[in-house]
């Protein structure tokens, strides 16, 4: 099993089998919960960077209370912007970590996509993708892993 022996920073790849872009961690490795979540935000940055997508904003949040944040926001070559949630649990229990992006969690991303889309000239097309890290496997990228008409 590989295991970062450090964070990735920003855009850094760290490399895993048959070049694929992943990473092992665990919050003992990690030290805290939240800087495991950011190792997990590095390696899927890092992911999608290499499947050609460019970063436009990481953890944008809905200001005031009860808002929503999204992890990753990023740009296909197309112009598609893809909002990106970051989800890893330990493992596949209780559904795993797709499953953990519930209707709620579904509501406030889309409504901080809706506020960063009102910040725009022109309305793009846009999708709601998840990079899930289960265990020790390596992280698993749904696109169009929700549609903002289903959370409402």
């Amino acid at each position: 099993m590989l295991r970062p022996r450090r964070l990735a920073r920003d855009g850094e790849q760290i490399e895993g089998g048959e070049g694929h872009v992943w990473g092992f961690f665990d919050k003992r490795a990690a030290g805290t919960s939240r800087l495991a979540g950011q190792q997990a935000e590095d390696i899927a940055l890092a992911l999608l960077r290499r499947a050609g997508l460019e970063l436009v904003a990481r953890n944008f949040k809905t200001p005031g209370r009860g808002g929503g944040e999204i992890d990753l926001i990023m740009r296909e070559r197309d112009g598609t912007l893809v909002f990106v949630e970051v989800r890893q649990r330990k493992g596949s229990g209780h559904g795993g970590a797709g499953a953990s992006i519930g209707v709620t969690k579904q509501r406030r991303i889309v409504l901080a996509a809706r506020h960063f889309l009102a910040q725009m000239r022109s309305m793009p097309a846009c999708r709601f993708d998840a990079v899930l890290f289960e265990g020790d496997a390596a992280p698993r990228w749904l696109r169009a892993a929700f549609d903002a008409d289903v959370a409402f």
